[in-house]
C-alpha cells in the first residue's frame, strides 16, 4: 500500500481564534492526536505574542507536551514555526522541538507583512535556519509561501518557483512545502505547479500546505497526490488561515478529507477511522468553545 506523510497543523488552526486557548487544553489536544495515530504535528509557533496572542505559550505547551513524550516510544515530529533569529533562540532552547518550520515568501508584500524582511534577508536567514540546525540535530521545513501566485498583483510563475527550489535545495534545504496561502488555487493549479517544479526538488521531501474551501479540497488533494505529491498538511475540521495574508482566513485542507480521499485511492495516511473519528470531535469541542467572539466563548 502506498503511503503518504500528514502533518497535522492546530498551530495553523488555532492562530487565528479570538480567544486564548490555555496551555493545559492544548497539551492534551496533542496527546489526543498522538494516541489517534498522528506522528507529524505542526504544533507551535516562536513569534511575538503582540502579532500572535494564541501563541504567547509556545514553550509551555512545548514542555508539557515534552514530559508526556518521554514516557512514550518512539515520540513524534514537533514542528515548532519561527520567522527571525530570536525566534530561533527559543524553539531550540527546547529539546521537544524536533524541526524547526520557516515560511519563506516569494512574494515581497507578504514578506514585509510576515516578517518584515527584504528577499536578502530572508535568504540569509535560511541559510542561518540550515546550519543551526543541522548542528543541533533537528529538522528544517521550509514553506514557500504564495507559491501557487498572490493576490497582490506581484510576479508569478512555475519558474520563480523553481528558482527559489534550486536555491532551497542548495542552502542544504532537504523538506519543502509548496503552500497555497490565500486558498485560490484550483485544482489543476495545484497539480499543474507540483508537475512543473517537482524535478528542480529532486532528493528534497517536497510537500503541499493547501488553504482551500471545503467544496474543492478533495479535488485538490488528488491533484497534488497525482501529481507525484506524498507529503500533506491539513488541520482537522479545516480551520485555519494565515492572519497576515489580507484574505477572510480561508481555512486548511481538512484533514479528514485528506485521510477520506487518499483511503479511497488505498492510501496509507497513518491514522485509523476510529482514530479520526476521535480527534475530530475533540478538535469541533475547542473550535466551539474558542471561535466565538470574546465574551462568548462556551466555558
Amino acid at each position: 500500500m502506498t503511503t503518504v506523510k500528514l502533518i497535522e497543523c492546530p498551530r495553523d488552526a488555532w492562530q487565528g481564534l479570538p480567544n486564548l486557548i490555555p496551555a493545559a487544553t492544548k497539551i492534551a489536544y496533542h496527546v489526543a492526536l498522538i494516541e489517534a495515530g498522528f506522528r507529524h504535528i505542526d504544533a507551535v509557533s516562536f513569534v511575538s505574542p503582540k502579532h500572535v496572542p494564541q501563541m504567547a505559550d509556545s514553550e509551555e505547551v512545548v514542555r508539557g507536551l515534552s514530559g508526556v513524550m518521554s514516557q512514550m516510544a518512539g515520540p513524534p515530529e514537533i514542528i515548532g514555526i519561527v520567522v527571525n533569529e530570536k525566534g530561533l533562540e527559543r524553539a531550540l532552547a527546547l529539546p521537544g522541538v524536533t524541526t524547526v518550520g520557516y515560511p519563506y515568501s516569494i512574494s515581497a508584500y507578504f514578506r514585509r507583512a510576515n516578517a518584515n524582511m527584504s528577499r536578502e534577508e530572508s535568504r540569509a536567514l535560511v541559510e542561518r535556519l540550515q546550519t543551526a540546525t543541522s548542528e543541533a540535530g533537528r529538522g528544517l521545513v521550509v514553506y514557500v509561501s504564495m507559491a501557487f501566485g498572490n493576490p497582490y498583483d506581484e510576479p508569478w510563475a512555475p519558474e520563480i518557483v523553481a528558482d527559489t527550489l534550486t536555491w532551497l535545495k542548495a542552502a542544504g534545504v532537504r523538506c519543502v512545502s509548496l503552500a497555497d496561502t490565500v486558498g485560490t488555487a484550483s485544482p489543476e493549479d495545484v497539480g499543474g505547479l507540483f508537475r512543473a517544479v517537482k524535478d528542480f526538488a529532486a532528493g528534497v521531501e517536497l510537500g503541499v500546505h493547501l488553504h482551500s474551501r471545503r467544496e474543492s479540497a478533495a479535488d485538490k488533494v488528488v491533484a497534488a497526490y497525482e501529481a507525484g505529491c506524498r507529503r500533506f498538511d491539513s488541520a482537522l475540521g479545516g480551520l485555519g488561515g494565515c492572519p497576515f495574508a489580507g484574505d477572510d482566513l480561508v481555512g486548511n485542507i481538512p484533514t479528514e478529507v485528506v485521510v477520506q480521499t487518499l483511503a479511497a485511492k488505498g492510501v496509507d495516511t497513518g491514522v485509523t477511522a476510529e482514530g479520526l473519528s476521535r480527534a475530530l470531535e475533540e478538535a469541533s469541542r475547542i473550535r466551539a468553545m474558542y471561535q466565538e467572539p470574546a465574551g462568548t466563548a462556551v466555558q
